[in-house]
């Protein structure tokens, strides 16, 4: 649970998306459309004269006095007895109060799917055999014959190298989560050559476990002070993390249903988008 004992979450008056935070391009391409720039081409600039079609950002909101009152509150109910539907009240307090609804949320985790992003394509070049960078923790020949640990290792460095951030703590746990996951769910998979449905298998979990650390490190604490032992925390805990797992992974389903795929260069759009379902869906929950 790493720091998630500890923290007491943020607290009112600081804005609700921090200052290192990556705010990815507001603009989201249609379903189905491929045609739309890669996360990294610059967006066409307009004629002169010509109106921008692109919302406005809006101003990021400072956070409320009392922001989780209403989380904690259904999680603590969720702690004492393991009902579900306190536990999706909870999720719902969070996104809609905790972080000012879905769009918020969604800015505040763009942090997510800039790692996302990295990680897609660390994984993808170390399979394709790509020469790595000069000092690269991911130099194959450095790797062969190294254990799966210490190519986790490795691609934690290489993808998320510490900053002293919460967030980027949370985000090297959660590669290492989602790696170790891949690795029980695909027992031969090789780290270094995974294909096309490993390497998304692997996004997609990264994502939905970047979400739990950074909701164990904003309110974990008041389902492990509420639950009537440890052993019931822990599964309280669990329980939070498979229901945030399932409910990325339909986001992500119906995104590929909708032909947006985890293609090289569209990442961070597909997994901020596929957050951005995911924080709708608990936002619904406070209703």
């Amino acid at each position: 649970m790493g720091t998630s004992q500890s923290s007491g979450g943020p607290g009112p008056g600081v804005p609700m998306v921090p200052s290192w935070v990556p705010d990815l391009p507001a603009v989201e391409p249609p379903a189905g459309d491929d045609t739309a720039p890669a996360d990294d081409a610059a967006p066409e600039a307009p004629a002169d004269g010509a109106p921008s079609h692109e919302p406005p950002i809006r101003p990021i909101p400072v956070a409320p006095p009392a922001r989780f009152l209403g989380t904690r509150r259904s999680l603590g109910e969720f702690a004492r007895t393991g009902d579900g539907r306190d536990m999706r009240r909870g999720l719902g307090h969070y996104v809609r109060t905790g972080y000012g609804g879905s769009g918020t949320a969604t800015r505040r985790f763009g942090g997510t799917a800039g790692t996302a992003g990295a990680l897609h394509g660390a994984l993808s070049s170390v399979a394709a055999g790509a020469p790595a960078a000069p000092g690269s923790p991911l130099n194959p020949a450095l790797l062969a014959g190294r254990s799966a640990q210490e190519v986790m290792d490795a691609v934690v460095e290489a993808v998320r190298p510490i900053d002293g951030t919460q967030d980027a703590e949370a985000s090297r746990a959660a590669i290492r989560d989602a790696l170790s996951e891949l690795l029980t769910r695909f027992p031969d998979a090789d780290l270094l050559s995974l294909d096309d449905d490993q390497r998304n298998f692997a996004i997609e979990r990264f994502a939905a476990f970047d979400v739990v650390r950074r909701f164990e490190l904003d309110v974990g604490k008041t389902i492990i002070e509420k639950a009537p032992s440890a052993a019931a925390a822990l599964s309280r805990l669990k329980q939070v993390r498979d229901f945030v797992k399932e409910t990325v992974a339909a986001s992500f389903r119906k995104l590929r249903a909708a032909g947006r795929s985890l293609s090289a260069g569209r990442v961070n759009r597909v997994v901020r988008d596929a957050l951005r379902e995911t924080f709708v869906v608990f936002e619904g929950y406070a209703e």
